[in-house]
């Protein structure tokens, strides 16, 4: 038996984020809190359109998420025999290449998910393959009543350098134009290879956001972004806002500007 009292933890200050921001001591409840909001858009929406269309991104931050909705009783009815997966972004590489978003994120939910193999959207990696992905979305969300023709759950990250999707600061897909859904994006400010991504315009029409930023490397960049002042082209998730959907942050204690250092979830 432990002696003693029990020492608590100060909670962080809540950062100063556009939107709503979910604050969870360690990662594991971070993903917990995201996992349940993910969940219930997804029967909320399959009750009503009849689908849920999803779209995620890559990377080793949001996996652990990916892998606990296929083992997790909790979550194991997300209703994926209805559910449409989409991309956020990808490189343009092979699937079978470990860079590949969709190599990773595909596989996982193909083998594990129950999800219809034709409902798992991979972005085409050829010089047309953001024309091609575009028509692919409008083509599966028109069977949709108009104005709920959008995606209902978007599920975006934030880099050290604050961009999100592949929408990095100074790139070319940052002055797409408006009624893009979908751009190829290298050159300038790109961290190589090329790459493919959703631009504002479809992701802001999505019906829901959740950013995921966790751990105490990415601290500085939601201290920046807390204190604003940032413009698109220097700090692109700033371009994340919704037109009539809900922003929602997930954050663990080791991501937010005054936690205690010693004693927040290193995160990963």
């Amino acid at each position: 038996m432990r002696d003693g009292p029990i020492e608590l933890v100060p909670e962080p200050p809540t950062p100063s984020l556009s939107g709503t921001v979910v604050v969870r001591r360690d990662v594991d409840a971070v993903l917990t809190a995201l996992a349940t909001d993910l969940v219930q858009q997804a029967k909320a929406c399959a009750r009503q359109f009849g689908s849920f269309h999803l779209a995620l991104s890559g990377g080793s931050t949001p996996m652990p998420l990916y892998r606990r909705l296929m083992y997790d009783p909790v979550f194991r009815d997300l209703p994926w025999r209805q559910t449409h997966v989409w991309m956020v972004d990808d490189r343009r590489v092979p699937h079978e290449n470990p860079q590949s978003n969709f190599g990773h994120i595909g596989g996982l939910l193909r083998h594990h998910s129950g999800i219809p193999a034709e409902q798992l959207h991979a972005m085409p990696i050829g010089d047309d393959g953001d024309v091609l992905y575009e028509k692919e979305l409008k083509s599966v969300l028109e069977w949709r009543e108009k104005g709920h023709d959008r995606l209902d759950f978007v599920l975006l990250g934030m880099g050290g350098d604050l961009h999100t999707a592949s929408l990095f600061p100074g790139s070319r897909a940052l002055d797409a134009p408006g009624d893009r859904l979908v751009v190829l994006n290298d050159g300038d400010g790109v961290t190589p290879p090329a790459r493919i991504t959703m631009t504002f315009g479809l992701l802001n029409a999505s019906r829901f956001l959740a950013v995921l930023v966790t751990g105490k490397g990415k601290r500085d960049a939601i201290e920046k972004l807390s204190a604003g002042g940032l413009s698109v082209r220097e700090a692109p998730i700033t371009g994340i806002e919704p037109m009539g959907g809900e922003l929602r942050w997930y954050l663990d204690h080791a991501a937010c500007p005054g936690a205690d250092t010693d004693s927040a979830g290193a995160g990963p």
